[in-house]
Order: structure tokens, then C-alpha cells, then sequence
């Protein structure tokens, strides 16, 4: 049994790591840490955990250390930091679910998130946990940068794009919706029913920090410096993400053979469903599950020219956090790569 602990669980992260780690056959959860909640049992914070017998403890890494040999992450941005270099030095392997790894350049990270990275070194040793793009290095790290909820949906859309040359790169628009869960559990007026109920918004027009994590993999993808225009919005309901994108074609392109590609580049990715010509892809589809669901069409209207529409959907908690960061640790450790994630959404 791999022995695991999860540092910062109070949050919804936490709490789906917990869920899904308590299901997984080769895994034992030895600590889960709350600064707040501690020496409380989970299941007050996580009624849906009852009955496990595991409780909070102080975040105190000297102690903890010793119980695990795996560390999920799931803290804020910048207190990660320290935790991942402590963890790393032990000789110890984390997965970190905040963004203070996903960037390679300590400059861009600083830019974005307004503070100075204190481990620079560690950005070159950490590989960003997309296992569709990166299982070969993920296998052998220890260090994952698990991505942010809207790259994943991003970046899964675009990849197998990325090399058509018919298609205007320069032109790509991402417009992302999620539900409350993706801003975290922390109390917040904007948050609340009656602020949120009803109501849908975009926030973080052209300056939102998952901007430069899409920009850096499409970059790799690409082999040319590459920037997109990236809107997110926030609407009421608990979770899931559906990114729809646009890339302009220079060319003249056939949908078919679009989707032949998509098919052929996600074949045997086990999370991966690429949809049937014309069938729209729905957040409820994949709301409890690790799924990403991929949709195209073609915008042919304008003689003169022609638009890819790209459709994902994904659980923002799961593939775009907590489900991403067990497949990571499944792949790190050699494990069937499904194992603790199978579950499919609940219908209706």
C-alpha cells in the first residue's frame, strides 16, 4: 500500500481527494492537515465522508514527513512553495494542486501572481501533470505541477490542433464557464446564493492567471511563441467547466477530417471522449467523473472564411484538480492508470 497524505484538506480539493482516495485499492491515507479544523473529524467538514475515522492535524511538515510517501498539496498559491521544497529534500514525492509549480519561468509567475518565487531551481525539476501530454516524464518525477481547471479543458482541445497548419493560431478565443466550486470554499460576498443565484458573469477579463499556463503548453505544442484571448465566467451552479474555442482556418478545412485526427490523437487515453458529429457536450456528462468530453464543429456561413468550434467539458474538482492529481500519482507509481476514478456521472 502506498501511504499518502494530503496537506491543506479542508477545502473542496481536499475533500474530493479524500472521496476518491478512500476508494483506491493500493492506496492509505496516514494524514490529512487543516490548520483551522484540526483535531476535528473530516466528517465535519465532508458529511459525505462519514464513518472513515480520520481527523484533521496541525500543518506541522517535520511531523508529518514521516507518515507518507506521497504529499498532495492542496494549498494556496505561494505557501506551496515552501512545503514542495521541504518535501522534495526528503527525498519525497509531491503533487502540488496549487499553480506555484505550473510555470517554467520564475519571471512570468511573478508577473501574474505578484510575488517572488523563492525556489526557481525546483520550476525545471517539476513536470506539469497533463498525463494525455506528458505521462513519460510523469512516471519518472518528483515533483507534479497538477494543472489549473481551465487549462486542462484548454489545452485537452486544442493539442491535437496544435501541428495543423491550415488553421490561424494567432486567432484562438477561449470562452470558459464554471460553476461556484472552481472559486474555493473560502467565504466571499460575490460567492454567496443570493449574489450568485440567477446571475452569470465574466471576471478577470484579460488579466485571469490561467492565461499564461494555457500560452506556456500551447507554446510547447506549437514550438512558437503563441497568445490567446481567455474569458472566463463564473455561473450558478456547484461544478464543471464548458470551454467553447475558437481558431480561425486559413484554409479551407473538412470537419471530418478534423474529427479523424482528434479520434486517432486521444485513441487510448482512457479519460478522453471525443463525440459524435453534431452531439453537444453538457457539463452534467461528466460532473463526478475524471471525463473530458470533446465536441468540433466547423462555422462555414462566411464564404470567405471558416471557424473550428471547439467544445470541452469537464468536472473542475475532478479532471480539473483532484481526479488529474490520482491519475498523476496512478502513473507515478505504476498503477492501472483508471484505478480509484472510475466512477461515471449520475443521471438525471
Amino acid at each position: 500500500m502506498i501511504k499518502v497524505a494530503i496537506i491543506g484538506g479542508s477545502g473542496y480539493t481536499g475533500g474530493e481527494l479524500l472521496r476518491l482516495l478512500k476508494q483506491h485499492p493500493d492506496i492509505k491515507i496516514t494524514a490529512v492537515t487543516s490548520e483551522r479544523s484540526a483535531g476535528k473529524d473530516i466528517s465535519v467538514l465532508f458529511p459525505n465522508l462519514k464513518g472513515y475515522g480520520l481527523k484533521f492535524e496541525p500543518f506541522k511538515l517535520n511531523k508529518v514527513i514521516k507518515k507518507a510517501d506521497l504529499f498532495f498539496l492542496c494549498l494556496p498559491h505561494k505557501t506551496s512553495q515552501e512545503a514542495v521544497s521541504y518535501i522534495y529534500k526528503a527525498g519525497k514525492k509531491v503533487i502540488d494542486l496549487s499553480a506555484d509549480f505550473r510555470l517554467k519561468s520564475a519571471a512570468v509567475y511573478k508577473r501574474w501572481y505578484q510575488t517572488r518565487h523563492m525556489h526557481p531551481a525546483l520550476l525545471k525539476k517539476a513536470v506539469y501533470g497533463l498525463p494525455e501530454l506528458y505521462r513519460d516524464k510523469i512516471k519518472h518525477a518528483s515533483i507534479v505541477a497538477n494543472p489549473g481547471c481551465y487549462p486542462t479543458s484548454a489545452i485537452l482541445a486544442l493539442a491535437p490542433v496544435m501541428g495543423n497548419r491550415n488553421l490561424d493560431t494567432d486567432s484562438i478565443i477561449i470562452d470558459s464557464k464554471s460553476g461556484i466550486s472552481g472559486a474555493g470554499r473560502s467565504p466571499a460576498l460575490p460567492l454567496m446564493f443570493s449574489e450568485a443565484s440567477q446571475s452569470v458573469k465574466a471576471y478577470s477579463i484579460a488579466t485571469h492567471r490561467h492565461t499564461p499556463e494555457i500560452e506556456q503548453e500551447l507554446h510547447l505544442l506549437l514550438k512558437k511563441k503563441i497568445s490567446v484571448v481567455f474569458t472566463p465566467h463564473l455561473i450558478p451552479m456547484d461544478r464543471g467547466i464548458l470551454s467553447t474555442i475558437y481558431v480561425r482556418a486559413k484554409k479551407k478545412i473538412k470537419l471530418s477530417d478534423v474529427q479523424k485526427k482528434y479520434r486517432e490523437y486521444y485513441a487510448k487515453e482512457p479519460f478522453i471522449r471525443v463525440l459524435k458529429n453534431g452531439e453537444y457536450p453538457t457539463t452534467k456528462s461528466v460532473v463526478g467523473s475524471n471525463y473530458c468530453d470533446l465536441s468540433l464543429f466547423l462555422d462555414t456561413h462566411s464564404n470567405d472564411s471558416q471557424t473550428l468550434i471547439i467544445v470541452s467539458v469537464i468536472d473542475n474538482l475532478l479532471k480539473g484538480a483532484s481526479g488529474q492529481a490520482v491519475h498523476n500519482m496512478n502513473i507515478m507509481y505504476g498503477l492501472d492508470e483508471t484505478a480509484g476514478l472510475t466512477s461515471l456521472s449520475s443521471c438525471p
